[in-house]
């Protein structure tokens, strides 16, 4: 690779909010947390109305989470930030805050535009070379797990790559928060001799693991089996969140042949535009319940 030494902006904590989501509202898919967020933003944001704790748990009790389980993730959520509660008489009333509505903004806009394969790529990578000491477990897990999630890969150790040279920003935020952002080193590279840049994307990323997962999404939402409009619409998102969470999105020049990414992409965005209104009409209709 030939690189241009880049010098990328820094980060200034009030800027995160535009920017960068802060590492407290940085959260996953799984469990009842991953689901609450999965709420929050397909439902609460777009209604724009505070919500009754009733309807939350109605919502995830349709998942099979259970009242307690419900109120212990509310207060949670509440704790880091995500939440502003407020009493009316018997009734607890949960706004989300703006810095949290602005986090789940810029993370819809992110899974809209996830198409499974990045269009119009100029052939150039961002390198991030960094390591955390061994001593520093808590940096080594989030530089591992918060590059993935960024679409990085790792070819080789202290090696992350990825083809989205507009994610320099975000790799700045996870060097800080690791701790190892005065050891590390950021580049823009071109791929100019030696192996096939496939074999780099193979030594990278886990494909295998990934098609797995379009094809469990492909064979739960070409046929659905459920009728709720609420829980289709949810689970919907909740998967698709999933999977831009681990799909690096690479060109389609760098992808395993027959990839089933674009099909899932277009099975997404078909079923996103017909099951929308109805679940935020059964959304505001269990909301409004104690109005």
């Amino acid at each position: 690779m030939r690189s241009d030494s880049r010098v990328t902006p820094t980060v200034n904590s009030g800027d995160l909010p535009e920017a960068v989501p802060s590492r407290r509202f940085a959260a996953g898919t799984s469990g009842v947390r991953g689901l609450l967020i999965t709420l929050l933003g397909g439902c609460v944001r777009s209604s724009g109305q505070a919500t009754p704790t009733s309807a939350f748990v109605d919502a995830l009790g349709r998942f099979g989470v259970k009242e307690d389980a419900c109120r212990q993730a509310l207060a949670r959520a509440t704790a880091d930030g995500w939440l502003c509660p407020s009493r009316e008489g018997r009734y607890t009333w949960w706004r989300l805050s703006p810095a949290f509505e602005q986090f789940l903004r810029l993370g819809a806009e992110r899974i809209l535009r996830f198409t499974a394969t990045q269009p119009d790529w100029d052939g150039r990578w961002l390198v991030v070379l960094a390591r955390a000491a061994e001593t520093n477990r808590p940096g080594r897990h989030l530089l591992r797990t918060r590059l993935r999630r960024a679409g990085f890969g790792n070819p080789a150790p202290g090696t992350w790559v990825t083809t989205h040279t507009d994610r320099a920003e975000e790799a700045e935020l996870v060097l800080d928060e690791a701790g190892v952002r005065d050891e590390a080193q950021i580049f823009v590279a071109e791929h100019l001799s030696g192996g096939e840049a496939s074999a780099l994307v193979r030594q990278a990323w886990d494909f295998d693991e990934v098609e797995r997962e379009y094809e469990a999404f492909l064979a739960a939402f070409t046929r659905p089996s459920f009728g709720d409009p609420l829980v289709r619409f949810t689970r919907l998102v909740h998967d698709w969140r999933h999977l831009a969470l681990i799909d690096p999105e690479l060109p389609a020049e760098l992808l395993p042949a027959g990839w089933r990414g674009a099909r899932a992409a277009r099975l997404f965005r078909e079923r996103h535009a017909r099951w929308t209104p109805a679940a935020l009409r059964e959304w505001d209709r269990i909301s409004a319940r104690t109005r």
